[in-house]
């Protein structure tokens, strides 16, 4: 496993359930097309499942 994860937001949350849009933000992730670097664990990889669709992610 890699040591972190660069997550781009890749998906506009407009019309998205709440949910999402607070797992987004908590990620760190506000504007689409941004990215931020976070470790690769388990609570981070949840995050990432709930919502892959919006998201890229790739190993650093």
């Amino acid at each position: 496993m890699a040591k972190k994860l660069r997550i781009t937001l890749k998906r506009s949350l407009i019309g998205r359930p709440e949910d999402q849009r607070l797992t987004v933000r908590s990620l760190g992730l506000r504007k689409t097309n941004h990215s931020v670097e976070q470790p690769d664990n388990a609570a981070i990889r949840g995050m990432i499942n709930k919502v892959k669709h919006l998201v890229e992610v790739e190993e650093i």
